[in-house]
């Protein structure tokens, strides 16, 4: 069996395409010619000079808010913020005594280094929750579970055993 005639050939393909493109175009009320190639006159005649016009390409500071927004990537960023600069959007005094563990459909559970300082930042949840709400797009964290240190697992390891009576049997 000949391979060229089962595969369209490369050009069939381009011009297939440009047909379907130009039929896009033209149900979208467009002329067919990119807007590239269209030469405008400015209404005294000539051509658009080095002054800036409607031609000129955008910066990028001014799409990039909008195409983040379009292609779903405010929420993702804003969680990695928040979990990679913890430091920065609520300041280094608290970060410097506690951690984010995780943000689960709003909830952010954050571990702190002792019990005095989970009582501590429970009591500052509502100033905390208003600067991640300064710093980070508004709904991302609604709820903050402060947690303290976690103890010792006795469940696993040489010394433990099944049918105990926890952390006591281990020590005789």
């Amino acid at each position: 069996m000949d391979t060229e005639s089962e595969e369209p050939a490369a050009d069939d393909l381009a011009a297939g395409a440009l047909r379907s493109a130009r039929s896009i175009a033209s149900s979208r009320g467009g002329s067919g010619r990119p807007a590239r190639l269209k030469r405008r006159h400015k209404p005294g005649g000539g051509y658009s000079g080095a002054r800036p016009d409607e031609r000129d390409p955008a910066l990028i500071g001014s799409i990039l808010p909008t195409a983040m927004a379009e292609l779903g990537w405010v929420g993702p960023l804003a969680h990695a913020r928040l979990m990679g600069q913890w430091a920065s959007v609520v300041g280094a005094e608290i970060a410097a005594r506690c951690h984010p563990v995780s943000l689960v459909d709003g909830e952010l559970k954050v571990s702190a280094e002792s019990t005095a300082w989970a009582t501590q930042l429970r009591l500052m949840a509502p100033q905390i929750l208003a600067r991640i709400a300064r710093e980070l797009p508004a709904g991302l964290v609604r709820k903050l579970v402060i947690t303290g240190p976690s103890a010792p697992s006795w469940k696993h390891g040489p010394w433990s055993m099944h049918g105990g009576r926890g952390a006591r049997d281990t020590y005789g």
